[in-house]
């Protein structure tokens, strides 16, 4: 089978899953990233996240993944929600409305795999979503589906940053996409000017031990620090400002996937409500969502820093 076709049927097969892009890149170490990477973890930037120093090496060479790997394909999948909170009720970060994404997604990259066999023949692969060392998003922008803004997100120049990233790393040739050769952010800091606890730095660098998703979900310390309460702004699992205030997030359109389909108390629970919230009610209601990663005592800890008086 030509390459043609086979790039063809990867991309069709994309699209019938429900992926609103798809862009395929050559698998090759990227040295860059590399260097970049060291120097983040060297400053000690990512905080109490020592997952972020182990598999170096695998985050940085897809051919240490994947045995053979020629190609690495990345997936967007759109989770724009068309319903939001409640206002005034502690906020939850937009790609946890609805049901754990890693499972989703990680369904359908293995039938993503199947449906390649079938049509196409054996093939040795992989896939990733956001649970292991990938660096999904240079290769996204490898692949030409955006570039890397300044608050640190893969921007869709057509639809914005609120996409899960997926990859697959097989070891097929196949035509590769032309990578995004331009950065549309120009002189906009609008996130860098949004973020209330500083944590976007010049160059694209993310201080990622002072961002408040860090605090809400990464940091495991049973008090959260006093000094950053004013700065919280009522979030409670995550955190969106740098998204919602970029301007390319005006072409975002709601998803329609029932999958992920936002969890109703999330939309519509009030602060007492949340606060009232037993451990019992937290694993049933939350069972399948995000939100369990913090476990409950972790959002007990969130909802009570952001709700009592400084």
């Amino acid at each position: 089978m030509d390459l043609e076709t086979r790039t063809h049927i990867i991309k069709s097969t994309a699209a019938a899953l429900g992926f609103e892009h798809c862009g395929i890149a050559k698998a090759t170490p990227l040295n860059e990233d590399a260097r970049r990477l060291e120097a983040w973890l060297n400053k000690g930037m990512h905080g109490n996240m020592q997952y972020m120093e182990n598999y170096f090496e695998l985050r940085t060479d897809p051919t240490k993944l994947v045995p053979g790997a020629k190609s690495v394909i990345t997936l967007l999948k759109n989770y724009y929600p068309e319903k939001k909170q409640k206002e005034n009720a502690p906020k939850v970060s937009k790609y946890a409305y609805g049901n754990d994404y890693h499972e989703i997604i990680r369904a359908r990259l293995n039938a993503f795999l199947r449906q390649l066999k079938e049509q196409i023949g054996d093939v040795n692969g992989r896939g990733f979503v956001d649970s292991a060392p990938v660096l999904e998003r240079t290769w996204a922008s490898k692949s030409g589906l955006g570039w890397v803004g300044k608050n640190g997100m893969l921007i869709n120049k057509g639809s914005g940053s609120f996409y899960f990233i997926a990859s697959l790393i097989i070891d097929w040739e196949l035509i590769y996409d032309t990578p995004m050769a331009k950065d549309f952010c120009g002189s906009c800091t609008r996130c860098i000017d949004a973020c209330p606890t500083e944590a976007i730095l010049p160059d694209k660098v993310i201080q990622g031990n002072k961002c408040i998703s860090y605090f809400t979900i990464e940091l495991k310390d049973l008090l959260l620090p006093g000094e950053l309460k004013s700065s919280f702004q009522d979030w409670a699992f995550g955190c969106d400002i740098c998204q919602d205030v970029c301007p390319w997030n005006r072409f975002s359109k709601p998803h329609h996937d029932a999958a992920f389909t936002p969890i109703a108390e999330i939309l519509d629970f009030t602060t007492e409500q949340w606060l009232d919230l037993t451990e019992d009610a937290f694993r049933k209601i939350f069972r399948q969502s995000p939100l369990k990663r913090s476990k409950y005592q972790g959002i007990m800890r969130n909802l009570k820093f952001i709700s009592t008086e400084s």
